[in-house]
């Protein structure tokens, strides 16, 4: 066997952790310690949506799959770790995504380093600023049939096509909204006019995704490698906290 090398491609966990804009606080608190019982025990309030985290498809539409029923294999598999770097609310293409290197193959695993994973925080500039995918992105991976998809950013979309825009429950953020037109001249809606399009096209084509990648993947950008993250085993779960790690073997390097 060769030698491998293991590359940590999440963000840490913890009640601190940067939130997605309408998400309740993450609560750590200790049932037992060493000095009262002997044990430490911690019970945790959560959503799974924080942190790096896959969604799964229950989570996006009604009648999808939930965390338990989605196949382990849907989340580990050779892949490609792209560099598609992008500005403020910058758009990934399907032209971005069709020269990137490596080139994307059928059934990859990709994941697309655009460095927003850098800005990973409790802020306006990570979560409502950041660059992403939308509806031709999902429409190109569909077509080339990949595995599985990862963002070093907030969202599978855009964050103007999330809620944080005028979608769904939204718009969570008028502010942002209102600051896109006065640097554009365009309203959100002109530019971003659906609801989370690339969610739903991985999603309801069999292809899961994984948000908030970051951790070393800069040491991994424009490689070829095994990619893993699994999620927990949650009966009707909706998404799920993952260890995302990429698998080097440093013979093939």
């Amino acid at each position: 066997m060769g030698k491998t090398r293991l590359v940590d491609l999440s963000h840490p966990f913890g009640d601190k952790v940067p939130l997605w804009p309408y998400f309740s606080d993450v609560k750590i608190e200790r049932m037992h310690y060493h000095a009262k019982s002997g044990v430490l025990s911690q019970v945790i309030t959560t959503t799974m949506h924080c942190s790096t985290h896959a969604d799964s498809p229950a989570h996006v539409f009604e009648g999808g799959l939930y965390t338990d029923q989605i196949p382990l294999d849907s989340y580990y598999g050779t892949g490609v770790i792209v560099d598609i770097p992008k500005p403020k609310w910058g758009v990934i293409t399907a032209d971005d995504l069709e020269k990137a290197t490596p080139k994307i193959e059928k059934g990859d695993i990709v994941i697309v380093h655009t460095g927003w994973h850098h800005k990973y925080s409790d802020s306006t500039e990570y979560f409502c600023y950041s660059p992403g995918l939308y509806k031709e992105a999902g429409e190109w991976f569909v077509e080339k049939g990949v595995k599985a998809v990862g963002v070093d950013q907030q969202a599978l979309d855009h964050p103007l096509g999330t809620a944080i825009g005028p979608h769904g429950p939204g718009p969570l953020r008028p502010d942002v909204c209102a600051e896109y037109k006065r640097e554009t001249g365009r309203d959100v809606l002109e530019d971003f006019p659906e609801w989370e399009p690339c969610h739903n096209l991985l999603m309801r084509n069999g292809i899961m995704g994984w948000e908030n990648v970051g951790g070393d993947l800069a040491q991994v950008v424009g490689m070829r490698c095994t990619i893993a993250g699994f999620p927990i085993r949650w009966t009707k779960g909706d998404g799920s906290i993952v260890r995302l790690v990429a698998i080097i073997d440093e013979d093939e390097q």
